[in-house]
C-alpha cells in the first residue's frame, strides 16, 4: 500500500513538473491554457491527480510484471531497458488519456526521467513503511 502511494504522489508531482518545464507535455482542453480562474485552476488539479493516480497504479501493478518479463533484457542492457519499460508506461497513460499530450520522444524521456527522479526523492525522503510500524 505504501508503494502504491509513493508511486501516485511521484506521479503526479513529476507530471506536474513536466508540464511546467518540458516543451512537447501539454494538458490540453480549454480550461487547461491558462487557468484564470479558480474553477480552471481546480480541473487542472483534478486532472492531474487523475492521471497521476492511473500513472502510479500502472507502475506498482503492471511494472513488476514486465519487469520481471524483461529480465534476460535487463541483465543484458545492465538495467537500461527498465527505462524503456518505465518509458512505456508513461506513453500508455498518454495514449490512454485525452487531457495529457507528450510530443515525441526526447519529451516522454525526460518526463520519465523526472518521474523517476520524484520518485527515487520521496522514497528517501518520506519515512520508510518498517520506520512507520516500530514507533
Amino acid at each position: 500500500m505504501w508503494n502504491l502511494f509513493l508511486q501516485i504522489i511521484s506521479g503526479i508531482l513529476g507530471l506536474w513538473l513536466a508540464d511546467r518545464y518540458i516543451t512537447g507535455v501539454d494538458f490540453i482542453g480549454p480550461l487547461f491554457l491558462l487557468p484564470k480562474k479558480l474553477a480552471d485552476l481546480s480541473a487542472f488539479l483534478r486532472t492531474l491527480v487523475f492521471i497521476g493516480i492511473v500513472l502510479g497504479i500502472l507502475n506498482s501493478a503492471v511494472k513488476p510484471l514486465l519487469n520481471k518479463i524483461a529480465l534476460p533484457l535487463r541483465i543484458i542492457t545492465l538495467n537500461l531497458f527498465s527505462l524503456l519499460i518505465a518509458m512505456f508506461m508513461v506513453w500508455l497513460v498518454d495514449v490512454f488519456s485525452s487531457e495529457l499530450i507528450i510530443k515525441g520522444i526526447k519529451p516522454l524521456f525526460w518526463t520519465t526521467v523526472i518521474i523517476f527522479l520524484v520518485n527515487f526523492f520521496l522514497s528517501k525522503w518520506l519515512p520508510s513503511r518498517k520506520s512507520l510500524k516500530n514507533q
